[in-house]
């Protein structure tokens, strides 16, 4: 209402002031203050309490916090730290860094979230793809994907606090639906070889299948019965939350534990076994907390120093492509998981950009919203955000003490959680439904499954989003049109009723249409009427289309009619040409307008012929 009043007092100070400028002191006095006086408070709503608590949601959830939660959060927090500190280890291996990069992006991921995120089950750290986009630049130093996650940072959180997260709503659920079997195929596929116990260097769908047929032979038995055996296990559990009567608290707690149960399990066993050592672990990584420091803005490759220029002209178009990436991941997530919630796509967006931010401090490789683990937590019954807490603890204490005791996580056991998570979140029934509801919105969905599958993630949900932009702009271009047709006294009549608004891709079209429609008409005397009644707005392009096409109609000795048209809207149309001015009428009943029309001018005719 603020915003509308503020609108309309300066839409009519403005008119006024420049329509009748010898009262222009009154409309100082009368209007000024008011237009003032909003502005003011809508300055202090934007800067107070309603603002404070949008920027922080824990402020909102906090308060409401109930101790029930407090044994579900810990489970999940565990749980996720669990899976966390050895994805983060292989990520950071995978982009060139020191394993404990990895860690370092974990810590400050679990606990700035907790302030500043809005669903309770995205977990922000490392991921495969942020890996793959720093590891070509980690060869001359890793200074380079620190700078990238303060520049992410600063990108991302600039993007949300304009509030441009509306830009996400051009990600369709098709899209996402496709987004996150693919995800589930990609992510599942790329354990299947740390479950039999082969060593793979990919976590591509094709190179890791790839790798696991031709190396068939060399599949290790004990970590396939291991990984196997804890796979039935956590599917097992995942029923317990079924169970009734006196038993259901039992069995629920149990099923939310399953996930750090395996880990505990599988990390006992191959502490006992160590002398023989039957399994593949996790393996070594360098203790130590991580330091407090400014990014680098300059570093040294070679020998030879390189200023902040320097090292942005090496990072190239990755500082753009990067953010655009980690967006588009974290977003596309917390729309998966939302299980139908509003997402506050600016305020991910910020927390997303402060987690970079504050992470590049501590020497963090660019992090975002991490699929594998999000559906762990998820599927370890996170109530809040707020087990980032026993997660980001749990990274802390690995770093400074635990590193000996998570040497020994088999990473089949690792692939059993993983993978016990990802068919959950393989929907086989969203094709049908989609098919069922309309069948081209499974085009999209098809295209963003194939590509994400076979050409990565990142590319695939880019091209779902560019397709369905490209059926937005399709379906703005033709716009629905319904002609109908009536006759009055004799004369063939045309209502033209466009649905929706006319945007100027659509008004070459509109324009085609009704030309075409006219020529095909019979009769030598007819009426075109086009129904303003559902159009809101035209520009220019739209404008000069109707004139040119009233040129047309004149050439068909049709009678135009503008009928029912908003002043702001016909507005448009008469300042490129003041005789359509002769074509604009109002009122309740057309046909009957026509009809006096008509009797008008057969009137004036018979005056004319008398001698």
């Amino acid at each position: 209402m603020q915003e509308q009043r503020l609108y309309y007092a300066y839409t009519r100070a403005y008119a006024k002031s420049f329509s009748t400028p010898g009262n222009l002191d009154r409309y100082y006095k009368e209007e000024l203050p008011d237009v003032l006086g909003a502005v003011r408070r809508k300055a202090r709503n934007g800067c107070g309490k309603k603002l404070l608590f949008e920027r922080l949601p824990i402020l909102k959830w906090m308060p409401e916090y109930r101790l029930s939660y407090l044994p579900q959060d810990f489970l999940a927090g565990l749980t996720v730290g669990l899976t966390a500190i050895p994805q983060g280890i292989a990520y950071a291996v995978v982009g060139g860094l020191r394993p404990q990069y990895g860690l370092y992006s974990d810590f400050m991921g679990s606990f700035v979230y907790i302030l500043f995120g809005t669903c309770k089950d995205i977990t922000i750290g490392p991921t495969a793809i942020m890996a793959l986009m720093v590891q070509k630049h980690t060869e001359y130093s890793p200074d380079f994907a620190v700078l990238m996650t303060f520049l992410a940072g600063c990108i991302i959180l600039l993007l949300g606090l304009l509030n441009l997260g509306f830009l996400v709503q051009f990600i369709s659920a098709p899209v996402i639906a496709g987004f996150t079997s693919a995800a589930a195929l990609t992510i599942g596929s790329a354990q299947v070889n740390n479950l039999f116990g082969l060593a793979s260097k990919s976590n591509e769908f094709i190179d890791a299948w790839e790798n696991f047929f031709t190396n068939l032979g060399s599949i290790r038995l004990w970590d396939s019965l291991l990984g196997v055996l804890t796979l039935v296990f956590l599917l097992v559990l995942r029923k317990f939350k079924d169970l009734k009567g006196r038993w259901a608290n039992f069995g629920k707690y149990l099923s939310l534990s399953r996930n750090a149960l395996a880990v505990i399990i599988g990390t006992l066993l191959a502490y006992i076994l160590r002398d023989s050592q039957p399994f593949r672990l996790t393996g070594q990584m360098d203790p130590g907390l991580p330091p407090f420091q400014p990014p680098p803005f300059s570093t040294t490759v070679d020998g030879s120093p390189i200023d902040f220029i320097g090292m942005v002209t090496r990072l190239s178009t990755t500082i753009i492509a990067l953010p655009i990436v980690s967006i588009l991941e974290s977003v596309a997530i917390t729309k998966a998981f939302s299980k139908g919630k509003i997402v506050a796509a600016s305020q991910e967006m910020v927390a997303l950009g402060m987690c970079n931010l504050f992470g590049s401090f501590v020497s963090s490789m660019p992090i975002t919203a991490s699929f594998t683990r999000t559906a762990i937590n998820n599927a370890s019954g996170a109530r809040t955000t707020l087990g980032g807490i026993v997660t980001g603890v749990l990274v802390l204490l690995t770093l400074g003490f635990l590193t000996d005791a998570f040497y020994y996580i088999p990473k089949a056991t690792l692939a059993a959680i993983i993978i016990s998570a990802m068919i959950f979140l393989f929907h086989y029934e969203k094709p049908i439904e989609i098919w069922k509801a309309k069948k081209i919105d499974l085009l999209p969905y098809l295209i963003t499954v194939l590509i994400s599958v076979f050409l990565g993630l990142e590319i695939g949900i880019g091209c779902g989003i560019v397709l369905n932009l490209a059926f937005i702009l399709y379906e703005t271009a033709r716009p629905k049109v319904h002609f109908i047709e009536e006759k009055v006294s004799g004369c063939e009549v045309v209502i033209v009723k466009p649905t929706q608004g006319i945007p100027f891709s659509a008004a070459e079209n509109l324009k085609y249409r009704i030309v075409k429609y006219v020529t095909n008409m019979g009769s030598d005397q007819k009426y075109v009427v086009i129904d303003g009644e559902l159009i809101r707005s035209i520009d220019t392009t739209t404008a000069w289309n109707i004139v040119s096409m009233c040129e047309d109609l004149r050439l068909l000795k049709a009678e135009i009619i503008f009928w029912n048209w908003e002043k702001n809207t016909a507005g448009v149309i008469y300042r490129l040409s003041h005789s359509i001015g002769n074509h604009l009428k109002s009122g309740t009943n057309i046909l009957e307008y026509i009809r006096k029309d008509i009797q008008n001018k057969v009137a004036t005719t018979d005056t004319e012929s008398l001698p």
